[in-house]
């Protein structure tokens, strides 16, 4: 039976996961982890160099444990908003500007200020914020012009990725459709964002089709143990491919991941914008969007809890369960004690990087588990308050939920609560990895 493999492309590692074209039951995988650097305040970078090698060293891993199984596609996804720079021989001469990184914090809210936000989300599906490639390009221009001279082209993380393995300079319209400088009913470079970043469209990729498949070059296959030509599928971003991967992509069924960070995602046949400008619309395919928001303070919200209020229980066998055992004592509620979740500013559907975490309404009689469940029903909250926002634009039936925390009872039963509507959870590992294979 053919074989189909995902490469999916995340902030800290890459995983590669094959399955048969039924997508049941065989699923080697491999993973590689990368640095996610921090070498300023506000700066969140990858180095290129170790983010390519581990691609390659997954892929081959992947590869060999296929054995002698036709490799029909590979697929590619990949975090959206990155930003790296190439010179005239297309080596990178920056750092992977990730999706977290800030420093265009000022930039953003100088756009914003001017009264270009709403028109910029109207025209490009992403807000103004310092996550987006435009931002950052503004940044690069007022801070180190001079770095801009020696730029030959401007691409994003899977497009890096792609060069690695085609040889090719493109992109594709998902992930293009995250970098606040497309057009999103054109499907082309938007002038008027190009001019706000401060660069030209030929500093830019072509723009291809989610569908598009294009040939690996010969010396990825060495690299990778497949046989040149292997078509690669040049995929989408991750946040469409995760709908597509846990099955939210029918009309009314929102999908929810909660990792690190969070969002909640629903597929719309078209780009539809919340009048208000809370909400991103990325594509998936050219007559498939995903209408969402992302949060910035997720897990790592709960993470940050645990290390300040119940420190000692880091060192138990198992100690996120033994953290949300603790938490479980309080009531429902908190008795009256609720966290912003704040930690590190915030998207959806505030997009501020500067707003700031709170406990509210604490009382002498509020232990340590009020806090730790505060944490988490913070976060529930915030994810609860987008799907309410979806609400006011599409009608929302049910929720798929993914990732790990949802193994617990707690995390399915405050998060159930929070959104007021069923809730479904489905098989987290590998969820984005089969939305790429699927699309190839």
């Amino acid at each position: 039976m053919a074989v189909l493999i995902g490469l999916d492309i995340g902030t800290t590692a890459v995983k590669a996961v094959a399955f048969d074209t039924d997508a049941t039951t065989w699923r080697p995988s491999a993973q590689r982890e990368y640095p996610l650097l921090e070498p300023h305040p506000r700066y969140q970078v990858q180095p290129p160099r170790e983010l390519l090698e581990a691609v390659d060293a997954a892929l081959a891993e992947c590869v060999a444990a296929c054995g002698d199984r036709p490799i029909e596609v590979v697929g590619l996804s990949s975090a959206m908003h990155g930003l790296v720079g190439l010179d005239d021989d297309l080596r990178p001469v920056t750092d992977i500007l990730t999706w977290a990184d800030t420093r265009a914090h000022e930039e953003a809210r100088e756009v914003r200020a001017e009264g270009r936000g709403q028109e910029l989300l109207k025209l490009t599906g992403t807000p103004v914020h310092p996550m987006s490639p435009l931002t950052k390009l503004r940044w690069f221009g007022r801070n180190d012009p001079e770095l801009m001279t020696r730029v030959h082209r401007w691409i994003g993380l899977k497009d890096l990725v792609l060069l690695h393995l085609t040889d090719r300079i493109v992109t594709e319209l998902s992930s293009a459709s995250a970098t606040g400088l497309l057009d999103v009913r054109a499907r082309d470079w938007a002038p008027a964002a190009l001019e706000i970043a401060g660069i030209g469209r030929e500093s830019l990729p072509e723009v291809l089709a989610t569908t598009t498949v294009l040939p690996l070059s010969a010396d990825a296959a060495r690299r990778s143990g497949l046989p040149a030509g292997t078509q690669i599928n040049v995929g989408a971003a991750d946040g469409p491919l995760g709908n597509l991967g846990t099955g939210a992509i029918e009309p009314g069924v929102a999908g929810l991941s909660l990792g690190t960070s969070g969002a909640v995602r629903v597929v719309v046949p078209e780009p539809r914008f919340d009048p208000e400008g809370r909400l991103f619309c990325y594509a998936l395919t050219d007559d498939a969007w995903v209408l969402g928001g992302a949060i910035s303070n997720g897990g790592l919200v709960m993470r940050w809890a645990a290390d300040t209020f119940a420190p000692e229980l880091s060192e138990e066998l198992e100690p996120d369960t033994a953290v949300l055992e603790l938490a479980a004592r309080a009531e429902p509620g908190s008795d009256g004690l609720v966290m912003l979740p704040y930690l590190l500013g915030e998207r959806a559907p505030l997009w501020d990087p500067d707003l700031t975490g709170a406990f509210l309404g604490i009382r002498r009689a509020h232990e340590r588990e009020h806090f730790l469940r505060a944490a988490l029903e913070g976060v529930c909250l915030q994810l609860g308050g987008i799907v309410d926002l979806l609400e006011q634009v599409t009608t929302i039936e049910t929720v798929r939920v993914t990732g790990g925390v949802f193994r617990s009872p707690l995390w399915r039963h405050v998060m159930a609560a929070s959104l007021a509507r069923p809730l479904v959870p489905t098989a987290d590992a590998e969820g984005t990895a089969l939305g790429a294979a699927a699309l190839a």
